[in-house]
């Protein structure tokens, strides 16, 4: 099948069992946390309370950072690797920290995820490059692996997931996947894809942009570009017109299903991220709508990196900023609604009371009379000339003209209740040779 769009990663030093004073995860990390903006919106939200649905790999719910915080949702890859296999659930653990990561020892070590009070439901419908049954996984019909999305994204929908992160693509698109997804929007579920890591593939494809991916590319998804630390975009980073934020992707600090820390590069971490940070304003205006919260989240990007005419193909809007998007939900959610589920008065000239009266006097009794006149005359009118024509045609047979025999009747055409309009008659057509199709194999393949 299309393989997911999976990481390239490299380990980073380990910490000791007791936490050193300057922890250097957290300090490798520090530089996510500030370019998302992250710890002035922690003061205002954690992303307590709800649901992010990790449609990955698997998530071992037993590192440090991560305790408490995983629910474990089915397997939808149909091969049956046990949790406790090393090579199990690396991708998808690595997602998870940079979402729902608390750290540990109190917090002042490990990964902290952009939204460290949510939790995270895994679901599992890729497997990794590692994975012992990857072959098999991997000889599945394309159209099985979508199915099995399709059925991961209902699950994540049906069990209460408020968030969906999908760092995973596919070249195609789907109509269960799709279906899906139409499901998720119903139930105001907001789904965040990343974008791609085929940036380098823009130039050699000769078209400028790099090819799509899918859901990132369906309507309603937020997709996620990739920043470096100097906030420019990756060069991996896909670049077509499905890219909507970006996040921090390259060398980005996550805890692995082994307890140990690792760079992760890619539209993935780009993605969790901003899944975290859409839980955050979840928590915060649970009353949002899915369109309210992606319009929360373009309209605040960091303007320092905003693009000039506000977007473009390779980090969309803008790099995600959490505390400037929480300002702008407040801000929608303080608005009023002319109808539930539809954005505010501002954004529609001032709603339903805004609309002036149709500039049209009500009719009175004294109209509907004259209206009622007029179309009795029309009528009458049309009758009067119905029968004046009906009349024209239907002489009397004393004031046709004689007839002369045979041949004129011949010369005049065919008549009828004494009708005097003439009919040519055509000259017979001369004959056409008509030439027998050759027998053969017709749209029939060529051969013996």
């Amino acid at each position: 099948m299309a393989g997911a769009v999976l990481l390239a990663a490299v380990p980073i030093a380990l910490l000791g069992v007791r936490p050193a004073k300057a922890d250097i995860v957290r300090n490798t990390e520090s530089w996510v946390l500030s370019e998302l903006n992250l710890p002035a919106a922690w003061s205002v939200s954690q992303g307590k309370g709800v649901v992010v649905a990790v449609i990955d790999s698997g998530v071992n719910p037993r590192v440090s950072d991560l305790a408490g915080s995983v629910r474990t949702g089915p397997n939808f890859t149909g091969v049956g690797t046990p949790p406790s296999n090393p090579n199990w659930g690396i991708h998808g653990t690595w997602m998870a920290s940079l979402i729902a990561g608390h750290g540990h020892a109190g917090g002042t070590s490990g990964i902290m995820g952009s939204a460290p009070q949510s939790t995270v439901l895994s679901i599992r419908v890729i497997t990794d490059s590692s994975d012992p049954n990857n072959a098999r996984y991997g000889r599945q019909s394309a159209s099985r692996g979508q199915s099995e999305l399709a059925d991961a994204i209902t699950y994540a929908v049906d069990h209460g997931a408020q968030v969906i992160s999908l760092s995973l693509g596919y070249p195609l698109q789907s109509r269960p996947v799709r279906a899906a997804l139409q499901d998720a929007y119903e139930h105001n579920v907001v789904v965040v894809a990343s974008a791609g890591n085929s940036g380098n593939a823009a130039g050699a494809s000769g078209t400028g942009q790099a090819p799509y991916s899918f859901p990132a590319d369906y309507p309603g998804v937020l997709a996620v570009g990739a920043v470096n630390s100097s906030g420019q975009v990756s060069s991996f980073s896909s670049e077509n017109l499905s890219v909507q934020v970006a996040a921090p992707g390259d060398r980005v600090p996550a805890q692995g299903r082994d307890g140990a820390y690792w760079y992760v590069s890619g539209t993935s971490p780009a993605c969790a991220l901003t899944a975290g940070v859409v839980a955050l304003v979840k928590s915060k205006y649970p009353n949002l709508t899915d369109t309210q919260v992606v319009s929360a989240i373009t309209s605040s990007t960091t303007r320092s990196t905003r693009p000039a005419g506000a977007w473009d193909e390779q980090i969309g809007f803008g790099v995600v900023n959490a505390a400037a998007a929480l300002r702008a939900a407040h801000r929608l959610a303080a608005e009023p609604t002319a109808v539930a589920g539809v954005s505010s008065a501002a954004h529609f000239g001032g709603g339903m009371a805004a609309i002036p009266t149709v500039p049209v006097a009500p009719r009175g009794s004294s109209g509907l009379v004259l209206y009622c006149l007029l179309g009795a005359a029309c009528l009458g009118l049309v009758a009067l000339g119905t029968s004046r024509l009906f009349a024209v045609n239907e002489l009397p047979a004393s004031n046709q003209p004689p007839t002369a025999g045979p041949a004129a009747v011949a010369a005049s055409g065919s008549a009828s209740n004494g009708a005097t309009r003439s009919v040519l008659s055509p000259q017979p057509a001369p004959p056409v040779a008509r030439h027998a199709a050759p027998r053969g194999r017709g749209n029939h393949p060529a051969g013996p």
